[in-house]
């Protein structure tokens, strides 16, 4: 079964294309790649993200406040109607994230987004998050705002489970066509030889990785790709514009 309740520290640094293949070459005695990176090939995740009409969600985000919390739809790959994602709260409170989700097939998703409503709850596996996931849409009028969608490598660490590092590319977003089946494609938020890093941490970083991300030079960034994407949107005086991929 998979997780579907995390608490862990999130930190990110951003990397040229070199920094990365000195990364993964220097971490690989230490840390296994993803399954889903079979042959070593990236896996896609493609999200919608929901807000008010009027973005409040991702404006008190950007505001660095102690707390905060968005909602997204979450699919790898492209789904069709009748595969699972997963509807997903993120919080996060004075640096520390908790990540609540529970999977529905997409359609289903989307009924319960719009109306509350669940036409099979036997097929709900966390019950207590499905109530959370009530309880926000209550107190939140939302609806479809984003997709972002990136492609992406993970490690989990050989000795320790809780430390994973994950390295995105390809991160994409659009404002229109706000359906995980309608495709993966989008405009580029970032270059295409910068990689971004997202750590993710119980407690303390490995001492061996910190030598390591020192001796490569590679810095601790702020970074959020829905807060990135909706800077972009503003300056842009709501135009979509970039490189589409």
């Amino acid at each position: 079964m998979a997780i579907e309740i995390f608490n862990r520290y999130e930190l990110k640094f951003m990397l040229s294309a070199a920094q990365k293949d000195q990364l993964i070459e220097s971490i690989l005695p230490y840390m296994d790649c993803d399954d889903f990176n079979a042959g070593g090939k990236p896996y896609s995740i493609n999200n919608i993200y929901y807000d008010t009409y009027t973005d409040d969600l991702i404006t008190a985000s950007l505001q660095k406040p102690l707390y905060k919390e968005k909602l997204r739809v979450r699919g790898y790959g492209v789904p069709s109607l009748n595969d699972n994602v997963y509807v997903e709260i993120k919080k996060k409170y004075k640096g520390l994230v908790n990540k609540r989700r529970t999977s529905f097939e997409l359609g289903d998703a989307y009924k319960f987004l719009e109306t509350q409503q669940v036409q099979d709850e036997s097929k709900i596996k966390n019950k207590q998050v499905l109530e959370e996931l009530k309880y926000f849409l209550k107190v939140h009028p939302i609806f479809p705002r984003v997709f972002l969608g990136y492609d992406r490598f993970a490690y989990f660490s050989k000795e320790d489970k809780n430390f994973r590092l994950t390295l995105d590319t390809n991160i994409r977003s659009r404002r229109f066509d706000l359906h995980l089946e309608d495709g993966a494609f989008g405009y580029l938020l970032l270059p295409r030889d910068k990689w971004l890093m997202e750590v993710k941490i119980s407690n303390t970083m490995p001492i061996w990785f910190a030598e390591i991300i020192n001796k490569l030079d590679i810095k601790h960034v702020s970074f959020s790709k829905y807060g990135t994407e909706f800077n972009n949107f503003l300056l842009n005086k709501g135009n979509e514009n970039g490189f589409f991929v």
